[in-house]
């Protein structure tokens, strides 16, 4: 999991990155290969569309496709005889913001899950949709709270939860008139709460059927084993727990996602939750586990610590100050350019800025170069979002005090 979250933090940057890109004519180009797929049949289409180019009217556009198709096919010598595991992207053509000069570049990009497209395009932007395709979540979860008064469906898709219905029962509102018998009373409310049960079962075929992997089913009392029991709803939605909440509201979806921590162990916002508790319990308690850019830093250098736990809501950057006169330099991290200046008058003298990178990305590399782990956090769960404001968003498990 931990690997994952790096990986799919690496493909949004690269994506971001390429998005910015647009060519002058139509002389980006976008090649997927899919997994196991023979490269010299990709080469033979390339082949075959770099003698359809020679078509192409404008004499710099035609001969930057060219010299696009030309570095591809070069680079595919590099695969043997068939395409990577995951399949693999390959992005080429000038660049170049000026006119008046031509930048062909090549972009490889290996995704975390499999491509399973096999596609060429050429066009003034490079095709990016089957990779952002990949980050999307696939498997969803449906969540159902209830007792005999109300219930909320909720739908839990990586780690953002969506409430999707509230509903309300009138079972027990029922007040007793004279001349009812007792048994015919117990019917009437055993009839009403069959019609709740079923409400209930026809908004989670409506919300649930083909689009969750599984539904938990959570709640106070007797009401929610009683619907189990009862299961008006679709045989093809898969129950895959029941568990006991104290609310049936959004208080009582989160319970669930609570109690569902081995249920819905592959899901990223129940992961995240796991960690950033121990985390903050660790750190509460002095135990093994750190937070700050500094502290992290040390930690990650002398090995000490074994993991880092880095947010994507971090916008700080850290750049490399050279002092032209000495030679020497140093580095500080600032929020905006702006804050970047007023640190360069602070310190004074002939100071220039000789590299600049995301502060993300540079604990990330360290971490990387020691072999430490690496957990990239969402700042839209709300274990995140706390990981971000109160521990700014960089923390690490320690291998020892």
């Amino acid at each position: 999991m931990e690997e994952k979250t790096k990986l799919k933090y690496e493909l949004k940057k690269q994506l971001a990155h390429l998005k910015t890109m647009k060519g002058s004519g139509t002389e980006l180009i976008s090649v997927y290969i899919p997994s196991g797929q023979a490269i010299h049949e990709t080469s033979n289409k390339l082949r075959g569309e770099a003698g359809q180019a020679t078509n192409i009217k404008s004499k710099s556009t035609r001969k930057n496709v060219v010299d696009a198709l030309e570095r591809i096919l070069h680079h595919l010598k590099s695969y043997g005889n068939v395409a990577p595991q995951s399949g693999v992207a390959i992005f080429c053509g000038n660049v170049s913001n000026n006119p008046a000069k031509v930048d062909i570049e090549l972009f490889t990009i290996y995704p975390p899950e499999p491509v399973m497209v096999q596609i060429y395009r050429c066009d003034s932007r490079f095709f990016l949709e089957p990779l952002e395709r990949t980050l999307e979540v696939t498997d969803s979860y449906g969540l159902v709270v209830l007792d005999g008064r109300e219930c909320t469906l909720a739908e839990l898709r990586g780690t953002n939860t969506r409430i999707l219905h509230r509903l309300n029962s009138t079972a027990h509102a029922k007040i007793r008139k004279g001349g009812q018998s007792a048994r015919r009373y117990e019917r009437l409310i055993e009839e009403s709460i069959e019609l709740y049960y079923k409400r209930i079962g026809e908004y989670m075929d409506k919300y649930f059927v083909n689009s969750v992997k599984g539904v938990i089913i959570g709640g106070p009392g007797p009401a929610k084993d009683d619907f189990y029991k009862m299961s008006p709803f679709n045989y093809q939605i898969k129950i895959l727990g029941v568990v006991d909440t104290g609310y049936t509201d959004e208080y009582g979806v989160r319970e669930v996602m609570a109690k569902s921590t081995d249920i819905l162990s592959e899901q990223q916002a129940i992961q995240e939750r796991v960690i950033i508790e121990r985390f903050i319990k660790e750190v509460v308690a002095g135990g093994l586990a750190t937070y700050g850019e500094n502290e992290v830093r040390a930690a990650l250098e002398s090995k000490q610590a074994n993991k880092l736990l880095i947010s994507e809501g971090i916008t700080y950057k850290r750049a490399k100050l050279v002092d032209t006169t000495t030679g020497e330099a140093q580095y500080v991290t600032s929020k905006n350019p702006f804050d970047l200046q007023e640190k360069i008058k602070a310190i004074g003298g002939t100071v220039k800025v000789e590299s600049e990178i995301s502060l993300v990305d540079d604990l990330i590399t360290l971490a990387d170069s020691q072999g430490i782990d690496i957990f990239v956090v969402s700042p839209d769960t709300a274990e995140g979002a706390q990981f971000l404001g109160s521990f700014y968003g960089i923390g690490a498990f320690l291998r020892y005090r």
